[in-house]
């Protein structure tokens, strides 16, 4: 196999060559390039195209609210990573998964993503120089493989902008505009680490090129590397619900075995359940009894120590690391025509580890397997047994290896017509992502069979697989002493029932595009302008797990794969209209109208428009509102995908003492009419009742599977605010306030098991009470399905506020002041139709406050940053009575019951001083969370990391290094 280094050669030579090639045949390609000055011709103004138009304009302020960050911002913010830098933004929510989400298994692990306004990260277009960038077959964008070295701005449009760019442009669009050119040379080096000693964090950045009169060249090289996190390493972090609940997180599958004869009707356990004795605790240590010998078992449940806590074996946040080359060429063929082409190629390895399997005898429901009568290690003889054991001697860990490819190649140009000057390109861009996973600690339940099977003690002392009369060669099956734990297994029994998990995944995108803009005709106000366009899209992927694991022959999470294809014909047109100009209150008033027309090959087509108007009474006042129609098209998963088991961390409602029904009369009374018993409990593996929300489910459920029948998402998304910049404020002064509603129908949702559950007997809806059945014996929530469905309605509206004041210059320096902020005021769901608004603002995931201010200054070669990060206080659900100071809350959407913890507003401090050498060599270093705030506890969390901590959230105190130097 090609090392990486001889991959990226490879790649870079090909590129070259292709490169090379295409401008000298002179094929025609384009690209919607980033707002920077026109170079298509001589006669041509300095005109820019703004993300949210596709216009080409002087005036860089137009109706779309667009949020600006520049390299210097983002050099001042400590991080490295494009994902963490947009994370911090106050209109990113709380991310769906992030790098913290170790128990999470999807393509996307180890990524980078922003969730604006908490309308879900597939609902955001990002683009790179106005390019879509590779996506998952999920929808989902890695930001991470955006080289951050090589950024020049990103600019984030927080309105709807289908009709400028098509699907999934909903919550807005984030551009990020690449340095298209370089003239000479500039390494970077970054390191950081935890005061904790750990999440160490490294980037490194080479970048190379050269500017003649007419061709540009640029290449650069970078490399990062994240070393994980242990949970079991901060006290915060080791148990699920904290430190004061250590013993509430417990697994109910101990290391140690147990065992039930087995119910020859259901194949289920039944009886008495009998438990190894054993020293030591929840922690896995200590040693078993014998095995063999009945006596060393006993029918009574020593709690804690029967359980364990799998924490103790998990990442907090797993290693990562990334290699990616970037390169571009731009070369002006004559003074109309310019070729541009950019290649990236890019790596991404991410590894993660968690507990050891929880195995049981109907691990996979499909394929039991007991403990045969007949085997050597049965304390029953002749009882085929039902066990359950944790198998900690391996943890199971997921690797995976993500390439990303990326090649655009365009030309543009430009030329008069009248006395109108216009834009034009045409161009290809491709995006290919190829994951590799790779999973390990799972089990061959083939080979578990076997092993678990008859078995005897030959002439030689060694215990072989078979009988006396039929024996199997040692070579082809190890006996497996699966009760006795760790102690008493060897190394050769694990490597025997071990397996090792494949999966290949792919996404691919290849776009044709075409595009003009200039002036039609001028009106008394201005130039009318237009742009137009063409845009054809072949998308297409699969998801192809390895046979045994999809067979549901290991313990590996069992899915029947995915393929899936199909293509996009768009056309666009774009109108500026000037209505008003330099009139008193009417310096400027202006009309911009866009609409798209889409064809997909799966469900139909659809129109979209959005119209935007701009009014600046003064000069220094302007005033802007937009009203968009926007659609998202149902992803290959959405539509296409396998599905796969999941063992849901998930609320029963109707428990009578962490569920709904624990307060709420109504949820009470609906889940008696559905036949749940009064003093329901949710229990876990051993039968005990759980003591705390979200404990992971006991049986699969199935999740995923695409539908055939999605349908786009429609929205409307409605802005105004104004931007004031007086001129008479010694320095500089800007003051923006915007105005946002947002309401997607028909949205496609990944519903969760407690959400099934809610909508069931919370909001009385009966197609979810037909997606899961209860056992009749036992009443527990069993073969419960979750899949994509079209649901009803999502609605969120607030204001986003910015102050960014520069002072005069002063002997001492130049001080600049800025506060950006989010107020949320509305973000309600309906599941149906038919069903009632769910209002959540106000709760974890939707508090009304997040905001960041900062102070930089600047004297001549020093300069210095001290900055907040503030989040609002929110409603968590409440644990018990001793947590739970709003006991009598209650909310038609709060699917705890009646009752509410509220948490208090948090705010983190970053600082960071830097030094300019006179060899342009730049020295910084910082600290984020200077004052070490540990993160809140909340139970609102959604446990797919391993304890309730927001993972976006710093741990403790980080201190970091960064050094540049150019050539």
């Amino acid at each position: 196999m090609k090392s990486f280094n001889q991959r990226a050669l490879a790649l870079a030579i090909h590129l070259t060559l292709a490169t090379g090639a295409l401008a000298a045949t002179g094929s025609a390609f384009a690209q919607d390039s980033a707002p920077k000055a026109d170079q298509g011709s001589a006669k041509s103004l300095e005109t820019v195209t703004v993300t949210g138009s596709r216009i080409r304009s002087v005036d860089v302020e137009t109706a779309q609210p667009v949020f600006t960050m520049t390299h210097e911002d983002i050099q001042k913010t400590g991080l490295v990573n494009i994902g963490d830098i947009l994370q911090s933004l106050t209109v990113a929510g709380s991310p769906s998964f992030s790098k913290a989400s170790v128990l999470t298994s999807n393509a996307e692990q180890g990524g980078q993503y922003i969730n604006m306004r908490n309308l879900g990260e597939n609902r955001v277009l990002v683009l790179v120089n106005g390019k879509r960038w590779a996506t998952s077959i999920n929808g989902y964008t890695d930001m991470s493989t955006i080289p951050s070295a090589l950024v020049e701005r990103i600019e984030i449009l927080k309105d709807g902008a289908s009709a400028v760019y098509g699907s999934d442009a909903i919550a807005g669009v984030v551009n990020i505009i690449l340095k298209d050119h370089y003239q000479g040379a500039e390494a970077s080096g970054y390191i950081g680490e935890n005061d904790h000693g750990d999440g160490t964090q490294q980037a490194y950045s080479f970048t190379v090129g050269s500017k003649t009169e007419k061709t540009s060249v640029m290449f650069n090289a970078s490399y990062t590397k994240e070393d994980a996190i242990w949970s079991k390493d901060r006290e915060i972090t080791r148990y699920t619900y904290g430190p004061n609940h250590s013993l509430d997180g417990l697994s109910g599958t101990g290391v140690w075995g147990r065992f039930q004869t087995v119910n020859p009707k259901t194949g289920g356990g039944t009886g008495q359940t009998y438990r190894l004795d054993h020293t030591g605790g929840f922690d896995g240590d200590g040693v078993g009894a014998n095995p063999r010998n009945i006596n060393s078992y006993r029918t009574t449940l020593d709690y804690p120590n029967d359980y364990y806590n799998s924490i103790d074996q998990m990442n907090w946040s797993p290693s990562n690391e990334l290699k990616s080359i970037f390169t571009s060429v731009s070369h002006q063929i004559n003074d109309y025509v310019t070729f541009k082409s950019t290649a990236s190629y890019s790596e991404r390895e991410n590894d993660r580890q968690i507990a050891g399997y929880p195995l049981n005898s109907r691990s996979q429901p499909t394929y039991p397997v007991y403990i045969s009568g007949q085997s050597y290690y049965n304390p029953m003889p002749g009882q085929d047994l039902y066990f359950y054991r944790r198998t900690i001697e391996q943890q199971r860990g997921t690797f995976n290896n993500t390439k990303t490819y990326h090649w655009d190649a365009d030309f543009e140009g430009g030329f008069e017509l009248g006395t109108h000057h216009w834009n034009w390109d045409a161009g290809i861009n491709y995006n290919k992502s190829d994951v590799d996973i790779t999973t390990t600690g799972n089990l061959n339940l083939i080979n578990l069979k076997k092993a678990l099977g008859p078995s005897f003690l030959n002439s030689n002392g060694v215990v072989q697989c078979g009988t006396p009369a039929a024996p199997l060669a040692t070579t082809q099956c190890v006996p497996f002493n699966v009760l006795g734990g760790p102690t008493a297994s060897t190394p050769a029994m694990i490597d025997y029932v071990m397996t090792r998990g494949t999966q290949v995944i792919q996404s691919l995108s290849k776009e044709y595009t075409a595009n003009i803009t200039g002036g039609v005709f001028n009106l008394p106000a201005g130039e009318l302008s237009m742009a137009a366009g063409y845009e054809h899209q072949a998308i297409s992927g699969y998801d192809h797990p390895d046979a045994l694991s999809s067979a549901g022959y290991s313990t590996n999470l069992a899915g029947p794969g995915t393929n899936a294809k199909y293509n996009i014909d768009s056309f666009y047109l774009e109108f500026l209209v000037p209505i008003l100009k330099d009139l008193p209150g009417a310096q400027e008033l202006s009309a911009d109208v866009a609409s798209r027309y889409s064809y997909y090959s799966i469900f139909g087509s659809t129109v979209k428009n959005k119209y935007s108007l701009t009014w600046r009474p003064v000069s220094d006042l302007l005033v802007r509102a937009t009203y968009a129609q926007g659609f998202r098209a149902p992803t290959l998963g959405d539509t296409f995908g396998g599905g796969t088991q999941t063992f849901d961390y998930y609320t029963d409602t109707c428990d009578t003492t962490v569920g709904a029904a624990a307060t709420s009369p109504a949820v009470a009374s609906n889940c008696k009419a559905a036949g749940v018993p009064a003093n329901f409990h949710q229990t876990d593996v051993n039968g005990r009742n759980v003591s705390a929300r979200n404990v992971q489910s006991t049986t699969p459920y199935n999740a995923g599977v695409g539908n055939a029948n999605l349908q786009p998402e429609t929205s409307i998304s409605r802005t105004a605010g104004f931007v004031y910049s007086p001129a008479w404020v010694p320095g500089g002064l800007d003051i923006s306030l915007d105005w946002y509603d947002i309401r997607v129908v028909n949205d496609i949702t990944a519903v969760s098991a407690s959400y099934v559950l809610d909508q069931c007997y919370v909001q009385a809806v009966q197609k979810f009470c037909n997606d899961f059945s209860r056992d009749p014996n036992t009443h527990q929530v069993v073969g419960l399905n979750r899949g994509n469905l079209n649901m009803g309605m999502l609605r969120t509206s607030g204001y986003d506020y910015g102050v960014s004041y520069r002072l005069p210059k002063l002997s001492w320096g130049q001080l600049t002041a800025s506060l950006n902020g989010t107020y949320l005021t509305s973000y309600d769901q309906r599941s149906t139709s038919q069903s009632d608004i769910a209002g959540y603002v106000g709760t974890y995931w939707y508090p009304r406050n997040k905001a960041t201010f900062g102070v930089d200054w600047a004297n001549g070669n020093w300069g210095a940053t001290w900055s907040m990060r503030y989040y609002g206080a929110f409603r968590d659900f409440c644990f018990d009575e001793n947590e739970c100071n709003q006991p009598n809350y209650q909310s038609p959407s709060w699917t705890g019951g009646i009752g509410a913890n509220r948490k208090g507003a948090s705010t983190y401090h970053d600082v960071q001083a830097r030094y300019s050498f006179p060899w342009k060599g730049v020295l910084s270093v910082g600290v984020k969370n200077l004052f070490a705030k540990e993160p809140t506890i909340t139970y609102s969390v959604d446990n797919s990391s391993t304890a309730y901590l927001n993972p976006s959230l710093d741990l403790d105190r980080y201190f970091y290094l960064q050094y540049t130097q150019k050539f």
